[in-house]
């Protein structure tokens, strides 16, 4: 009796701990992380958000920015904004007299690095340092 009441009571205990578990929506990992907002709580419409810089492609031929997930050539618009400058981490874009630069990395800024000033102070790769004594 007990070996037959035992499946059933683990089938049981299962179906009562899954009553509460509830399927969560996939998102699209490609997409822009404003393009799955909705609008906000209580109807309200917030400002626009900020345009994000996501690719630059640099080429002989032609220069293109990425922007919020629209390819844009250079003297292309963005809304109603002029993309001006594009470079290997950053974009400027103009509205009238106003601009803004868009970075790739925003929260980088670039330094130089411990290696290249121990060089600046050595000289060029390959040369020897001056003896004690000897000028350069």
């Amino acid at each position: 009796m007990r070996s037959r009441v035992l499946p059933w009571a683990v089938a049981a205990a299962t179906v009562i701990a899954m009553a509460g578990v509830q399927a969560q929506a996939l998102t699209d990992p490609t997409r822009p992380p404003s393009a799955g907002a909705g609008p906000s709580p209580g109807g309200e419409q917030e400002a626009a958000p900020a345009s994000r810089l996501q690719s630059v492609l640099i080429s002989s031929g032609r220069k293109l920015a990425v922007i919020d997930g629209m390819t844009v050539p250079l003297g292309g618009m963005v809304g109603e904004a002029r993309l001006v400058r594009i470079t290997e981490t950053e974009v400027l874009l103009r509205t009238g007299k106003e601009t803004e630069v868009l970075k790739l990395f925003p929260g980088i800024d670039k330094q130089p690095s411990g290696r290249g000033l121990a060089r600046a102070r050595l000289g060029s790769p390959g040369t020897k340092p001056p003896r004690n004594g000897e000028s350069r």
